[in-house]
């Protein structure tokens, strides 16, 4: 297997496969009555047709080492991932080579990240480090295929150690 060290996820680190969902360092507009900071436009969803559809996803925590033995894309949306905890959670991407995914790079959100995968970027699964692994996911609904799975034949490890 071949090694792979998670490194924090950061806006400009990620940006070749997606936005990073955080706060601002400074609010766009203060609302309700003064009460509530609003953050808005963090990510721009993507679509080839269908719409933007709101799904509730509830994950199995994973743990460290993690194998790596798969990676998805979806050719004909964005996928938005916003956790409903103030958990960290891993996030592994990959540039695309020649239809299949290269060496894989692993992030570590901070609690209260959320991430927007760019239309057909590698990703790996869904993947909570503690329960819940609840998070409300923004995709594209809509007719037709739009998953492709690569099996690696060699797979990889994932450890921050």
């Amino acid at each position: 297997m071949m090694p792979i060290r998670p490194r924090p996820l950061t806006a400009d680190s990620f940006a070749p496969f997606g936005d990073v969902l955080t706060l601002k360092d400074t609010p766009d507009k203060i609302i309700n009555q003064g009460m509530c900071a609003r953050h808005h436009n963090l990510a721009t969803l993507d679509f080839s047709d269908g719409q933007a559809g709101i799904s509730l996803f509830d994950a199995q925590p994973r743990s460290f080492p993690y194998t790596l033995d798969m990676m998805e894309r979806h050719p004909d949306g964005s996928q938005a991932f916003l956790p409903l905890s103030q958990s960290a959670f891993l996030v592994i991407v990959a540039k695309d080579r020649n239809g299949a995914p290269d060496v894989p790079t692993a992030f570590l959100t901070q609690a209260g990240q959320g991430i927007n995968f760019h239309r057909n970027v590698w990703h790996g699964v869904l993947t909570p480090l503690m329960a819940p692994g609840l998070f409300a996911v923004i995709d594209r609904i809509g007719s037709g295929d739009n998953l492709e799975e690569y099996w690696f034949e060699a797979p990889y490890v994932i450890d921050p150690d």
